[in-house]
């Protein structure tokens, strides 16, 4: 039994007598780390227990400390409505310690019942720039992935993109009318950039639109057999250009489901939806009308009868549950301006009466802006991925050469990638996901302060004391005197299976990077009071380093991060 199980524990047996009915879960969860350690190791809030014994907080603090059992416990205190409780801080940091070097990889996992969970992210549309934006859904989606597996999750990395649509007409028409003599290129930049050619053109003569609507339609109906080779070609192209990125992102998927192959049979639900008056006509279009749910109105089919994404999801939701019928939940990263359309598709399937509308939820997050303003592919305002990372990449050669002249070109490039992903993903995962990011590359290129960099010098940092030591870490982890920076470290180290399950409920990747950043801070300022090797202390520093090595790598890989032994 650990320090917590047995304030739980003891707090329970006071509570029964008081007659107050609170889970052991919930006593647990509201047990905090107070801010300094002259106010204890451990603090339980009286507030909650107001409503039970209606008493001020301070006064049931009071009471309850009275009938606490000191035993097991160096002292208990009270603060105000806080019960402030003192443990063996030797015994703490032993068996703590000893629990992480056990479980290694496994330190922090929650025990939850499982669940067969689909996370579908990213999104990328082919013949469109996959850029700084997309990074953010990537990197949630992974990271959100990896927490729900941690939990021991069966969980299905789901990408789907847009491979036909008005998007992909323009792209052909431009291609074809103004740039037929020019290679076809495996290139996102290039790529985009004709994307944005198209769009400026469009907008300077608007009748050239019925160009792109006749050449979308031969898409459509596969009717042109030069074009529908194009499509095919060029939809290639775009698909393996993201082959690398999400190598270097550390993201892979189970599935890649398309437009294209869900577009048929939207076209056939929205049809039954019209047929079993779900739907209804409006001039000509096929329209569900959800103005009465206060959700506007969503077109299916214009009156051209070409399809739009919203019956193309219908399909997909109900494609997915067809490819895995024992699905539980299907968890769409959609960012926040499609709330409406998440709603709007929800309403349509509850209408529809089809049973899997329950188990659809959405995960919004928030745009990536420029400081200049919104990004548009359509107008080229935007950072493509290829264009970051290559800027990135050239500022960690230049920081590592600083470090070590003599650095080999394999071993700069590798080491050179693995921090600029941590340097990109850690901008991404530190801040709120409901948020607007303002992005400003020259913040995610600084290397100092709360940065993915910092944290990964930092991992390095305890992994160069350890092979300096040259010491196999001691079973008998024998502990001297416990200096302050080893006390709020070895604290520190206990709370990350609570961040993990706090991160897990509220499907927060947030909650991690930020205990990350702050446990490198905690471990910095251990090593600047601490010595390691030579000290008195030494065999238990090492084994706490050890276990700190465990905690900051098994939380860095929830939010997609590979470590490093050198910078």
């Amino acid at each position: 039994m650990n320090e917590k199980e047995q304030i739980v524990k003891s707090l329970k047996k006071v509570f029964l007598k008081n007659k107050i009915n609170l889970k052991d879960e919930k006593i647990e969860n509201l047990i905090e780390i107070p801010p300094s350690q002259e106010m204890g190791d451990f603090a339980f809030p009286c507030f909650v227990l107001a409503k039970f014994m209606k008493k001020n907080p301070k006064d049931i603090a009071i009471q309850i400390r009275g009938d606490i059992d000191n035993k097991g416990f160096e002292d208990i205190q009270t603060s105000g409505a806080y019960i402030n409780f003192f443990v063996n801080r030797k015994k703490f940091a032993w068996q703590l310690v000893k629990q992480i070097l056990d479980e290694k990889e496994s330190f922090g996992k929650p025990e939850l019942e499982s669940e067969k969970v689909m996370v579908e992210f990213s999104q990328p549309n082919t013949h469109k720039a996959f850029h700084v934006g997309h990074i953010r859904g990537t990197s949630l989606g992974e990271s959100i992935s990896r927490i729900l597996e941690f939990a021991g999750n069966k969980v299905i990395r789901a990408n789907y993109s847009g491979d036909t649509g008005m998007h992909i007409a323009k792209w052909i028409w431009c291609y074809k009318k103004y740039h037929s003599k020019q290679k076809l290129k495996k290139d996102e930049s290039w790529i985009a950039s004709i994307y944005v050619d198209a769009v400026k053109r469009l907008a300077k003569n608007e009748k050239l639109q019925e160009q792109v609507e006749e050449i979308n339609r031969k898409i459509e109906n596969k009717s042109d057999k030069k074009i529908n080779e194009l499509w095919k070609k060029t939809r290639s192209l775009s698909i393996e250009s993201w082959k690398k990125i999400y190598e270097q992102l550390n993201t892979f998927f189970d599935v890649h489901y398309f437009e294209s192959e869900v577009e048929q049979k939207g076209k056939e639900i929205a049809e039954e939806l019209l047929k079993n008056n779900i739907a209804k006509k409006s001039d000509g279009a096929v329209i569900m009308d959800l103005q009465e749910y206060k959700l506007g109105v969503w077109v299916l089919l214009r009156k051209d009868n070409t399809v739009l994404y919203s019956a193309k999801d219908l399909a997909l939701a109900e494609k997915k549950f067809i490819d895995f019928p024992d699905l539980q939940k299907s968890l769409y990263l959609i960012a926040n301006e499609q709330d409406l359309h998440f709603k709007q598709l929800v309403k349509t399937l509850e209408l529809a009466k089809l049973n899997y509308a329950d188990k659809l939820q959405h995960f919004s997050y928030g745009m990536v802006r420029l400081p200049t303003g919104k990004m548009s592919s359509r107008t080229g305002e935007n950072i493509l991925y290829s264009y970051f990372i290559d800027e990135m990449m050239k500022y960690a050669k230049k920081e590592i050469k600083k470090r070590e002249p003599k650095v080999s070109k394999k071993e700069l490039e590798k080491r050179a990638l693995k921090i600029s992903i941590a340097a990109i993903k850690y901008s991404m995962l530190k801040q709120g996901a409901s948020r607007n990011i303002i992005f400003n590359s020259k913040d995610a290129l600084n290397f100092e302060g709360d940065t993915g960099p910092y944290i990964l010098y930092t991992y390095a940092r305890a992994s160069s004391i350890l092979k300096k030591a040259k010491k196999k870490l001691s079973e008998n982890l024998e502990i001297k005197n416990l200096e302050e920076k080893e006390i709020e470290l070895t604290k520190k180290l206990s709370q990350f299976p609570e961040v993990v399950l706090d991160a897990y409920k509220n499907y927060n990747p947030s909650m991690i990077a930020n205990y990350s950043y702050q446990l490198a801070q905690i471990f910095n300022e251990f090593y600047h009071s601490c010595p390691v090797i030579n000290s008195d202390n030494e065999s238990f520093r090492l084994s706490l380093l050890e276990a700190f090595r465990y905690v900051l790598k098994n939380s860095l890989n929830l939010l997609g991060i590979d470590t490093i032994e050198k910078m």
